[in-house]
């Protein structure tokens, strides 16, 4: 038995995971690479986080609907969770930036936007692309080895 024949939801859950990376490079490398983000616009950045999102709660629910176990099962949840979240952790930021410059006028409002929307900052800029990575690693290293273990086609 080998990669062709891996049941059908095996290969749907690989595909929507390297469909998520693919995906998250490309709205990363826009992000970060100034040379990119003049060729699109702030709508590709909607439509990126908004197929970024659908990739990830896809992942995430086969994730649990094929009740994967142990060290992958993590994997793929971080992945997941790290690419949907840093979209989510970018807009939560943005939301605390606007309420922080709409309460500047109430001091306590105001520093409480602010470390509100440094935090979120934070989790967008570092923790999230971490996990990510990690989550990307493992997760390869886990299709690998279970690739490995299946049985050799002796015809």
């Amino acid at each position: 038995m080998g990669w062709a024949e891996m049941s059908q939801k095996e290969n749907v859950l690989r595909v929507t995971f390297y469909l998520l990376v693919a995906v998250f490079i490309l709205a990363v490398s826009i992000i970060f690479i100034p040379a990119f983000r003049g060729i699109v616009s702030g709508t590709f950045m909607i439509i990126s986080s908004a197929i970024l999102l659908l990739f990830s709660s896809v992942l995430i629910g086969l994730t649990l609907v094929q009740k994967v176990e142990g060290k992958l099962k993590k994997f793929l949840m971080l992945t997941g969770a790290s690419a949907a979240g840093f979209f989510v952790f970018v807009l939560l930021h943005n939301i605390f930036y606007g309420l922080e410059q709409i309460t500047s006028h109430i001091i306590i409002l105001n520093y409480l936007m602010k470390a509100l929307e440094v935090i979120f900052f934070l989790i967008a800029i570092f923790a999230c692309p971490i996990g990510f990575v990690i989550g990307v690693i493992g997760t390869i290293v886990m299709f690998n080895k279970k690739r490995k273990m299946l049985p050799k086609d002796t015809s």
